[in-house]
C-alpha cells in the first residue's frame, strides 16, 4: 500500500479536516451545555438567595446589638435560627430547612459582621466561608468551590448569606453527554473517512486507467485507449486529449513501418538490378558492348537509388526542421515562369499546350524551394496528362496569400485517393505510377515544403476532367 499516493495524501488531509471539524463542534457544544447548564444553577442560586434574604439578614435600620442579640431581626427569629436547637456545630448552629429551600439540593449559612455563624443548614460543607470578594450592596458573587457552586450575597449592615449546592450531579451528567459525544463523534469520524475514500477513489479512477493504459502502451500495444465515460470532468477530459495523442502516436509509428517498408521495396529494385546485372556479366564472358549495356544499366539503377536516398534525407531534415530556408521577398509568377520554360520541351514532346495566366504576386520564402515545388507539379502535369492535352498555370493574390494554381486535362484521379495523394509512397493507378523511375515522393516534399513556408496545398480532381493543384504562399 503506497502511503505516497495521491488518495493516501487526499484521505489524510480529509481526515484531518473531519476530525477537526467534529472535535471542534463536539467541544463547542460540550461548552454549550455546561455553560447553559452552570447558568441553569446559578439562576437556582439566585431564586433561593432570594427565598433566603428575608429570613436571614437583619432588618433594614443598619444596626447590630451584638451576638445572640434578635432584636435587629424583621420578626423574632423561629428556633431553627437561634439557641433553642440542640445540635450545635462549631462557631454556630446548625439550622433546619427553611421554607421554599429544597435542602436536598440546596444548603445554606449565614454570618455576622464579626464573622460569627449566624445560621447554618444541616447540609453545608464543612470549613464553609462566605467570598471575601463579595462587598457591600452587591447582588452577590458566584464562585465554584470544589465540587459545589455558591452564591456569596453581602447586605448592607454587614451580614453575608451564602446559597451553594453541588455540581456532582451536573458533572456526571456532562461525563455521560461527553462519553455520547465522543461515540458520536468517532462515528461521524469513520463514515465521513469511509465516504471519502470511496469518493477519493472515484474521482482517481481516471487516473488509475490513464496508468495502466500508459504502461500497457510501454509495453508495445500501442491500440490501447483509455476507457472514461466522464467527458465532463476535467479528468475525462485529459483522457481525452491523451486518447488523442495516443491515436497520433499509434499513427505516428504505423507511419513509420510502412514508410520504412515502403523505402526498403523502393530500394529493393535498384539492388536488384545492381545484383542481376553484375551477376549475369560475371557468369560468362561478354563483348564490350554488352559489358558497357550492364554498367549502364547498374548506373541508372544507382542514380536512382541516389535520387531516392536524397529524397528521403531531404524529408527528414524537413520533419526536423533542420532544412535552411532562405526569407527573402520574391515574385512568385516570376519563379513560375521559369519553372514552366524548364518543362516545356517535355511538354512540347507530347504536344501538350502550357497557358500561363500570370499576375504579379509577391511572396516571402526560399525561391528556390518554391521553384523546386513548382517544378514538380508542372512535371506531374506533363507525365500524367493526355497526349495533346492542355496546362493552365495561373497565378495571382488572394486573401492575403499569392497563389498558384496548375490544372490539366489528364484523366484525373478517383476520389478514393485523393486524401492520400501527399502520403509518402503512395501511388494511384492512373495518377501516379512508378514508371520513368519516379519514387513517389515528390508530393510528399512540396507538401512539406510548402507548410514549412507557412502555406498549404491541395488537389481537386474528377475522373475524367483532369486535376488542379492549389498552393497558398503568405503575401509578401
Amino acid at each position: 500500500m503506497n502511503f505516497k499516493s495521491i488518495k493516501w495524501r487526499l484521505q489524510a488531509w480529509h481526515g484531518f479536516l473531519l476530525v477537526a471539524l467534529v472535535a471542534g463542534l463536539m467541544i463547542g457544544f460540550y461548552s454549550f451545555e455546561r455553560r447553559a447548564r452552570l447558568q441553569s444553577i446559578d439562576k437556582a442560586l439566585q431564586e433561593v438567595m432570594t427565598s433566603l434574604l428575608p429570613k436571614l439578614s437583619p432588618a433594614g435600620n443598619g444596626r447590630h446589638n451584638g451576638p445572640g442579640d434578635s432584636r435587629g431581626f424583621r420578626r423574632p427569629p423561629p428556633p431553627e435560627f437561634g439557641g433553642d436547637i440542640p445540635e450545635q456545630a462549631p462557631g454556630g448552629f446548625r439550622a433546619r430547612a427553611v421554607d421554599g429551600v429544597d435542602l436536598g439540593k440546596f444548603y445554606y449559612a449565614s454570618w455576622s459582621p464579626e464573622g460569627r455563624v449566624v445560621s447554618i443548614s444541616t447540609n453545608a460543607p464543612p470549613n464553609l466561608l462566605p467570598d471575601e470578594r463579595s462587598i457591600a450592596n452587591t447582588p452577590g458573587m458566584i464562585r465554584t468551590a470544589g465540587i459545589n457552586r455558591e452564591l456569596t450575597h453581602h447586605v448592607p449592615n454587614g451580614f453575608r448569606v451564602i446559597a451553594g449546592t453541588s455540581l456532582a450531579p451536573m458533572v456526571a451528567q456532562l461525563r455521560q453527554l461527553a462519553l455520547w459525544l465522543v461515540v458520536i463523534g468517532s462515528s461521524i469520524v469513520i463514515v465521513g473517512s469511509t465516504i471519502g475514500w470511496w469518493l477519493a477513489s472515484q474521482a482517481l479512477r481516471p487516473i488509475e486507467a490513464i496508468s495502466r493504459t500508459a504502461e500497457e502502451i510501454a509495453r508495445g500495444d500501442l491500440s490501447k485507449r483509455i476507457n472514461s465515460s466522464e467527458t465532463e470532468s476535467e479528468l475525462g477530459q485529459l483522457a481525452l486529449v491523451l486518447n488523442s495523442t495516443f491515436a497520433r502516436l499509434d499513427a505516428a509509428f504505423e507511419h513509420q513501418k510502412q514508410f520504412t517498408y515502403d523505402a526498403a521495396h523502393e530500394l529493393r529494385t535498384p539492388v536488384s538490378v545492381i545484383l542481376t546485372q553484375t551477376q549475369s556479366t560475371l557468369n560468362k564472358e561478354r563483348s564490350p558492348a554488352e559489358y558497357r549495356e550492364t554498367l549502364e544499366a547498374c548506373q541508372r539503377a544507382a542514380q536512382r537509388m541516389r535520387r531516392l536516398i536524397e529524397s528521403l534525407l531531404e524529408l527528414a531534415r524537413l520533419d526536423a526542421g533542420q532544412e535552411t530556408m532562405k526569407r527573402v521577398r520574391f515574385d512568385l509568377a516570376d519563379a513560375t515562369r521559369e519553372c514552366v520554360e524548364m518543362v516545356r520541351p517535355l511538354a512540347d514532346e507530347r504536344r501538350i499546350v502550357i497557358r500561363l495566366e500570370l499576375s504579379p504576386a509577391g511572396c516571402h520564402g526560399d525561391p528556390e524551394r518554391v521553384a523546386q515545388v513548382v517544378l514538380n507539379l508542372l512535371t506531374n502535369a506533363v507525365q500524367h496528362n493526355n497526349d495533346n492535352g492542355a496546362i493552365v498555370v495561373s497565378t495571382n493574390p488572394n486573401n492575403g496569400f499569392s497563389t498558384l494554381i496548375v490544372s490539366d486535362s489528364g484523366p484525373g484521379i478517383a476520389p478514393e485517393h485523393l486524401p492520400h495523394l501527399f502520403k509518402r509512397f503512395y501511388r494511384a493507378d492512373g495518377a501516379r505510377t512508378s514508371s520513368q523511375g519516379r519514387s513517389g515522393l515528390g508530393l510528399a516534399i512540396s507538401s512539406a515544403i510548402i507548410h514549412a513556408h507557412g502555406g498549404s496545398i491541395e488537389v481537386n480532381s474528377n475522373v475524367g476532367d483532369g486535376s488542379q493543384f492549389t498552393v497558398r504562399l503568405p503575401l509578401a
